[in-house]
């Protein structure tokens, strides 16, 4: 007797969610016509002329931090002290473009052991973030002053600088390789 209160009671528990299923189903149909229904093709331009957006030259950009920009190589010394300094992107006429997005990788000299004969390899290894904000959080410069030597690298890419509109520009990367 319980088996058959139990069966009848699954039963009508999937006949309420088919009903649920079949009205969901009906509702979405109705909300698809209407908006069909609703939406109009572009009007014509009565005078047959075309409009274009104008297109705009992208500003000539130069990325730098302190006194480096673009690829160099520079003094382990100088790379410390520029470390805390903030990241500045400018046009051509030296009018700045305040700094929104950007990466920063760090690529320094590491060892690793091969398991099989002991013998210890160097490598390299990579630390990478994005930030939103220049210069470097005072933890990174912190980390990247104590560890830097010579023949690391410092990448800044993925630039993102706005203008005194507003308007989004792709700055240049900035490579700096220590000697």
């Amino acid at each position: 007797m319980q088996f058959h209160v139990k069966m009848y009671r699954k039963n009508q528990q999937i006949r309420t969610l088919r009903k649920i299923f079949t009205m969901k189903q009906v509702f979405l149909f109705v909300c698809m016509s209407i908006m069909a229904f609703c939406t109009s093709a572009q009007k014509p331009n009565p005078k047959g002329e075309k409009k274009y957006a104008t297109p705009m030259k992208p500003p000539v950009l130069k990325t730098q931090i302190g006194i480096l920009s673009d690829s160099v190589q520079a003094p382990v010394e100088q790379v410390k002290a520029l470390l805390g300094t903030s990241l500045k992107v400018t046009d051509a006429n030296n009018q700045p473009l305040t700094v929104t997005y950007y990466q920063f990788l760090y690529k320094r000299r590491a060892v690793r052991e091969d398991e099989k004969s002991g013998k210890v390899i160097p490598t390299t290894s990579t630390v990478s973030d994005y930030f939103t904000t220049t210069p470097l959080p005072e933890k990174w410069v912190r980390i990247i002053r104590e560890e830097l030597i010579a023949g690391e690298e410092l990448y800044f890419f993925d630039i993102i600088a706005k203008d005194k509109q507003g308007k989004p520009f792709y700055a240049p990367n900035l490579k700096i390789i220590t000697k």
